[in-house]
């Protein structure tokens, strides 16, 4: 397996969403810390808190949910190449998203899409602005998906539809991109810990801990795969077996069995 180091070989810059906090962050520390060389840039909400000396950081407040803010945003990122990395391959990581637990369309129909906007737009949205940039200087595109990607997720159902979405859309986006300089890897993480779940509206501890991972965790196997050239990774040999069995059932025992889970697991922990 090649070293998550050599994912990084001949990138300048690394231009990223949501690295204020969870996988994002690891993202930003993990990189910083194999390249202290590289500039990055970040756009989110939170300017993200991060004690490493003479990181390169330029942070751009957006709300990604916000097609006008994006579209500001990318003033700001195509500055940021232009002065702080001119030369050099580009990684973009598409990482903000978020998840809403509930009945559809608990808890409003708004915040469903918000949730779509940012998980789905927003991805759609940098990544055709920055692709011919990406093309010219070659690169990488990381897009966070989910393990909820491979099966009906009820309870979270637009939040799973639309991490099979960007799933779906980065494998293509991949076989596209063939020849060009520029390939697309779909991370699948199961549960992270985050402040997914707190977000989603649940209490902590919502999920049996045999399926989480640590962020870092989840950063290393997408460097270790972006390295070996792999199109798809889920990250955890547990998260890999349970997306294997989730994918080769028929749909709708898939749903039914997820709902049973999510049901039994969760309702009881939805935050009061």
């Amino acid at each position: 397996m090649p070293s998550p180091e050599s994912a990084l070989k001949n990138l300048s810059a690394v231009i990223i969403t949501g690295g204020s906090s969870g996988i994002g962050k690891s993202f930003i520390e993990l990189c910083a810390k194999l390249r202290p060389d590289l500039a990055f840039c970040n756009l989110s909400r939170r300017d993200p808190v991060i004690n490493i000396p003479k990181l390169k950081l330029r942070h751009v407040a957006c709300d990604l949910s916000d097609s006008a803010q994006v579209s500001r945003a990318l003033v700001q990122v195509m500055d940021f190449l232009a002065v702080d990395a001119p030369k050099g391959g580009i990684l973009l990581v598409n990482n903000s998203g978020f998840g809403l637990y509930g009945s559809f369309p608990e808890p409003a129909t708004k915040e469903q899409l918000e949730m779509v906007d940012l998980n789905v737009r927003a991805v759609l949205h940098l990544t055709g602005a920055l692709l011919p940039t990406l093309k010219a200087r070659g690169g990488a595109i990381v897009t966070v998906a989910s393990t909820a990607a491979f099966q009906p997720t009820p309870y979270l159902a637009a939040y799973g539809a639309s991490k099979a979405f960007v799933l779906h859309w980065s494998l293509a986006l991949n076989e596209e991109l063939r020849g060009s300089g520029v390939r697309a890897l779909a991370l699948c993480p199961g549960p992270t810990s985050t402040d997914f779940f707190m977000r989603a509206g649940l209490e902590k501890g919502s999920v049996p801990g045999m399926f989480g991972e640590t962020s870092e965790q989840v950063v290393l196997a997408a460097l270790r795969a972006l390295a070996a050239g792999k199109p798809l990774v889920v990250s955890g040999w547990k998260n890999k077996l349970q997306t294997a069995v989730s994918s080769k059932l028929p749909k709708p025992f898939v749903s039914r069995m997820a709902a049973l889970a999510l049901a039994r697991w969760r309702l009881k922990r939805v935050k009061k």
